[in-house]
């Protein structure tokens, strides 16, 4: 299912309005956005088509396919995604064990911003991508909200790319991502894997390839996951977002007051009025297609990102027959402060076991 530089979209998914919450890696508490969505890899072959209009049978003449709507899981699939170019900026930082160099990359048309850390030493390393929750774009910096975890992961032998997102930092604008419910961020993830893979660096193994996110960034492993069924090899998700996009307004924007939900729903319908659109961009509505195993942690104690999301999620999981594991930390909140370690050190013998 893997391509190098091109991902053709070929099935449906969607998980909008995702999220970002507060996080210990230095997360802001922050208006509810979507996780992007992007295409998988194959070819738009086996992807479930759109459900056909209410009172038909399918199969039957009446029973056409309606139109997919742009801002959609069954969208991104169809896409053809891309991902390439790559390029390591200043060297930032030289620690006993990795290298830190800014970096850029295009997806889908756009220059993507981010940060990479390579493991000194004899390669080729796999490599992971990092998915961060939500920070006000205008106030975020490259490479912002999982330092933490970029620093462990290389110092553990892993070339880490962390993504910054369209619309953060130095990449390029993305006017109607918002109201979009931000499914451009998936695109970027996706976009980083397949620049990843066709980079062409020798330190980097592109065989093995391992996705983390977290909060908001929990969010978009969802949406990668099924939208990019065999792009990455293992994910895990910290402290995830609700996996119905929905929820998150709820949570996030709506309380706020944040203008841009009127111009979701102007745009879209609420899910009372357009509940195709709503299934059409929930990820669980496609969790079918999801190939990869999935580790879920989550705090007892998290009132940002509710902990019954995650188990939500897993039920679905679990009923597809995935690959799933929640653990669960008790009094733990959303920055997971007091158990991070603890969480990594199952987070790191996770990808040893799917990795390595």
């Amino acid at each position: 299912m893997r391509t190098r530089g091109t991902l053709c979209a070929a099935a449906a998914l969607a998980l909008s309005a995702a999220m970002g919450c507060t996080g210990g890696d230095g997360e802001d508490r922050a208006r509810p956005s979507s996780p992007a969505t992007s295409a998988p890899t194959g070819a738009t072959a086996g992807a479930p088509a759109a459900p056909p209009p209410r009172g038909a049978t399918p199969g039957s003449p009446t029973a056409t396919a309606a139109p997919v709507d742009p801002v959609s899981i069954p969208a991104l699939i169809r896409r053809d995604h891309q991902g390439s170019d790559l390029k390591l900026g200043r060297e930032l930082a030289r620690t006993s064990a990795y290298v830190n160099h800014e970096v850029t990359y295009e997806s889908n048309g756009l220059t993507v911003s981010g940060l990479m850390n390579i493991p000194r030493g004899r390669g080729p390393f796999p490599a992971l991508v990092l998915a961060h929750g939500y920070i006000d774009p205008a106030i975020y910096t490259t490479g912002r909200g999982l330092s933490r975890e970029q620093d462990l992961l290389a110092r553990n032998g892993y070339v880490v790319l962390h993504t910054d997102y369209r619309n953060h930092a130095r990449s390029d604008k993305d006017p109607d991502n918002d109201v979009n419910l931000r499914l451009g961020y998936t695109e970027d993830v996706i976009g980083a894997a397949l620049a990843l893979r066709s980079s062409g660096r020798p330190e980097i193994d592109t065989g093995r390839l391992g996705l983390l996110g977290r909060s908001m960034g929990g969010g978009v492993v969802y949406n990668t996951l099924v939208v990019a069924p065999g792009l990455f090899d293992a994910a895990v998700a910290y402290a995830p977002v609700s996996t119905h996009p929905e929820e998150n307004i709820d949570q996030f924007q709506r309380p706020e007051g944040d203008p841009v939900v009127a111009e979701i729903e102007a745009a879209h319908g609420t899910p009372a009025e357009n509940p195709r659109f709503w299934r059409e961009v929930s990820p669980v509505t496609y969790v079918d297609r999801v190939t990869e195993p999935l580790l879920i942690h989550h705090g007892t104690a998290d009132t940002t990102c509710p902990i019954r999301w995650s188990r939500e999620a897993v039920a679905a999981f679990e009923k597809a027959g995935k690959d799933v594991e929640l653990r669960t930390y008790r009094g733990e909140g959303h920055t997971f402060y007091q158990q991070w370690t603890r969480s990594m050190d199952t987070t790191l013998a996770f990808f040893e076991r799917h990795l390595r």
